[in-house]
């Protein structure tokens, strides 16, 4: 049987290649991620049946190769053999959406100075969103949640050298690559002072500035999602806000956290929201995550600040409404996120089962 990789199916689709992405994966487990794009037939029960006609529903449109997914990538075999049985150019996707989870593609983000590049980085198949930000030969990393070498190889075909990389937060949904990136390139590691994590760091703290030619990152303490998140103003126009503030949502304040804690956290994060609203309103938000898979088309995830206290009605409610409300529409806690946070606190990324503890949708934010 033919398949295709998670790398070779990316590169295609950020390169524009004609191709069509059928998922067969039954209707409840799309709804909560999927490949952009893609086409669905839930034939996932009479693939495994080995019924002839479970893909009658399908109709091939032109000659493109169709690429078959499923969860892990067996179902997807059964019905890249049935296409190929009906005279189709099928593949099956390696792994499946678990593997597609480490899938990327990238934005450029408009509106700034013309020294200064911001590339936004996005694992599409989870909804990570990180930043590569440069300026002459120098440039920083925000967030990072791919394999070092994806940044390295962007700093590199910019002319830059990554020398400085941050995180707003312990993150809780991905394994935070930012130490690996930091000791590959040779970066110095900035983290929010906390005394979580049990490998070294250089401290920032609320109002801090960390400042290359032409870039000056300033720290805004934000607590509430986490005790130590922190947002990034860049230049002084753009917001770099983790998983505190979205372009339509708010970061949830409740993971590994018990009840009054989490409470305490969502009174935390209704001040500090209100403290990046008294920010000018032309400032661009850039978020730590998206809530939709991320497509293939170079155009940043984000929203100006008065777009998003627009949108937000929350942000306007009173802090007792704000606080009740928030702890009322917390989703599903995300899956492995314990493992992951410990795994974060030691700075560790297994070499093994990545894709079994990312798996599933980002579930940081609460609409």
């Amino acid at each position: 049987m033919r398949t295709i990789s998670v790398e070779t199916l990316r590169t295609w689709l950020e390169e524009g290649r004609a191709v069509t992405v059928l998922d067969v994966r039954p209707t409840d487990q799309r709804a909560e991620w999927a490949i952009p794009g893609s086409v669905h037939v839930d034939a996932y029960g009479a693939l495994n049946e080995h019924d002839p006609h479970a893909l009658d529903a399908f109709e091939v449109v032109g000659d493109a190769p169709v690429v078959t997914v499923c969860a892990a990538g067996r179902t997807s075999q059964l019905a890249a053999e049935q296409l190929t049985a009906r005279g189709v150019p099928a593949l099956s996707l390696e792994g499946g959406m678990k593997a597609w989870s480490l899938a990327w593609n990238t934005a450029e983000v408009p509106g700034h100075a013309s020294d200064v590049l911001i590339i936004q980085v996005r694992r599409t198949g989870k909804g990570c969103l990180s930043y590569l930000v440069g300026a002459d030969d120098e440039a920083m990393v925000i967030d990072a949640s791919l394999d070092p070498q994806v940044y390295l190889d962007l700093a590199r075909s910019h002319g830059w050298q990554i020398t400085s990389v941050f995180d707003t937060h312990i993150h809780a949904d991905h394994l935070s690559r930012s130490r690996r990136l930091a000791q590959m390139s040779g970066a110095k590691l900035f983290l929010p002072d906390q005394q979580r994590v049990s490998f070294p760091f250089t401290a920032i703290h609320d109002g801090d500035t960390h400042a290359i030619p032409h870039l000056m990152l300033t720290a805004l303490r934000t607590p509430g999602h986490t005790p130590e998140s922190t947002c990034f103003l860049l230049n002084n126009t753009i917001l770099l806000t983790g998983d505190t503030l979205f372009p339509s949502s708010i970061g949830r304040p409740d993971l590994h956290a018990d009840e009054q804690e989490g409470r305490a956290r969502a009174s935390l994060l209704y001040h500090s929201l209100h403290k990046l609203l008294a920010l000018p309103s032309e400032t661009l938000v850039l978020p730590g995550h998206a809530s939709q898979p991320v497509p293939f088309d170079g155009k940043p995830v984000g929203a100006r600040l008065a777009e998003i206290d627009e949108q937000i009605g929350l942000l306007h409610a009173t802090q007792t409404v704000f606080v009740e409300t928030l702890l009322q529409r917390l989703p599903p806690t995300p899956p492995n996120y314990e493992r992951i946070v410990t795994l974060n606190e030691e700075g560790l990324v297994p070499d093994h089962d990545i894709t079994e503890l990312e798996a599933g949708a980002n579930r940081c934010a609460i609409s």
